[in-house]
């Protein structure tokens, strides 16, 4: 790790001796003056929500896209035939196929982030559920991965779309841009994302249902926010 500066010392030794929340400004300008990575970072958001997703009324899951895209070159293979393998393939998509794809994938070739299918497709797709299910890439029609119009879901997902999904200990979280992003463009994408999950509240939530909130950078410290950054929370 590179060697920090005065500053980043002196941050570092008030991030250990001050857990006081902050704001979304706040908690971004820390985390930029923190930052020694070679690398752009990715600056992520974790909620901790007042669900247990055991329960079926309280899963908190689906697709959001953010307005300032996420910074990362988003990989799509889409499952269509015909005219809409054609749709797909303008769009953009990395990969169109059918059983030539089934195939591939089987033999490990799963470098995608996005797996998108034609409702007609789900009897070749179904066949790699043990393949896909655990990447968390199984086309699913809630999600808007299985849908005749591939053209549309490939965009949405090279835009800058986003899936989210709460996890067992009721923690939800997603990369939401780079830190080279303006603090516009973050702040755009947090509001996206924080208000997507806000939507999504189960029927089934009881108490306060945004409990905890946290920014930080691939490399970087967690920063608590103020839950109030959260319109409608």
């Amino acid at each position: 790790m590179a060697k920090q500066t005065k500053k980043q010392k002196a941050l570092t030794e008030k991030l250990g001796e001050n857990q006081d929340l902050h704001s979304f400004a706040e908690a971004l300008q820390m985390l930029r003056d923190l930052s020694t990575a070679k690398f752009d970072e990715t600056v992520e958001i974790a909620m901790n929500l007042g669900v247990d997703p055991r329960h079926a009324d309280q899963m908190v899951r689906g697709m959001v896209s953010l307005p300032s895209g996420t910074g990362k070159e988003m990989r799509v293979a889409v499952f269509a035939r015909g005219d809409k393998a054609a749709d797909a393939e303008a769009a953009g998509a990395d990969r169109v196929g059918a059983e030539d794809l089934l195939e591939d994938m089987q033999n490990g070739n799963l470098n995608y982030d996005r797996v998108i299918a034609t409702p007609d497709m789900m009897a070749v797709v179904g066949r790699l559920g043990k393949v896909l299910g655990p990447k968390g890439l199984m086309p699913n029609p809630k999600l808007g991965t299985v849908t005749p119009n591939v053209a549309q879901a490939v965009k949405d997902a090279k835009a800058g779309q986003v899936e989210f999904r709460v996890e067992k200990t009721g923690i939800i979280h997603s990369g939401i841009g780079k830190l080279s992003f303006s603090e516009e463009q973050l702040r755009a994408n947090f509001q996206a994302f924080t208000s997507a999950i806000v939507r999504a509240k189960p029927s089934g939530a009881k108490g306060k249902y945004v409990r905890k909130l946290t920014l930080t950078s691939t490399m970087g410290p967690g920063l608590k926010l103020e839950v109030s950054e959260v319109e409608g929370a």
